[in-house]
């Protein structure tokens, strides 16, 4: 049998661990979150990718803080950069479109070696149209950074109804300066390999806002 005072220091001491137990859990749990490492800031956009009107995007001039600009290629394919002004871009691969831009300010005595990099910061809505005789007509988007072709882009309709006339497929396409160029392709032959195909139809890479029609064939 434990003396009184012994007995009163064994019961203080049990109370006390009862007490400190649900405090330390509680510290644990207001204590900050160990941060997560933050992903790298800041993409590249591929070289082969092909800018379009409304794109939004980022033009950086290597040492030349004055010079960079974020800016959306406007409704003539264009965009407004300090000292040399409007440059041609829509329809450029990215890497071409940094060529132009090192151009430009090399042919205006601006800057003798620039270096240039272009990053899209917001892609432009890309959909093509196609309609008439094709299973499932509409609207589709397009990839980011990679092509599509007629070919390709029939498959994804449906294929051709039995009335189509798909030795005429039609691509009616709306150049920067406004104006339209239509270019007829014989995607059956494609289609069906037949020996008189010209595979380089096929090569034709649809743009946003393309609009393809297959017509009906004369029964």
């Amino acid at each position: 049998m434990l003396p009184p005072v012994l007995r009163f220091l064994c019961l203080a001491g049990f109370v006390l661990l009862l007490c400190l137990g649900p405090a330390r859990a509680l510290a644990q749990d207001s204590a900050p979150p160990v941060s997560s490492p933050r992903p790298a800031s800041g993409t590249t956009t591929s070289p082969a990718y092909v800018l379009t009107n409304t794109d939004r995007v980022s033009v950086t001039v290597f040492g030349e803080d004055e010079l960079s600009r974020i800016a959306r290629i406007d409704s003539q394919g264009r965009i407004n950069l300090p000292l040399v002004g409007e440059v041609a871009v829509a329809g450029l691969k990215v890497g071409d479109a940094q060529a132009a831009i090192e151009k430009a300010y090399q042919e205006g005595r601006y800057l003798r070696a620039p270096r240039v990099t272009i990053t899209v910061e917001e892609y432009a809505a890309r959909e093509v149209s196609i309609q008439g005789q094709v299973r499932s007509p509409g609207r589709y988007p397009l990839p980011i950074e990679s092509s599509m072709t007629i070919l390709e882009l029939v498959t994804r309709a449906g294929g051709f109804t039995d009335t189509a006339k798909g030795t005429a497929v039609r691509v009616t396409r709306i150049m920067p300066d406004g104006t339209k160029r239509n270019f007829d392709i014989d995607v059956d032959s494609l289609i069906k390999g037949r020996r008189g195909a010209n595979v380089q139809d096929n090569s034709l890479v649809l743009e946003p806002g393309d609009i393809i029609f297959v017509p009906e064939r004369l029964i």
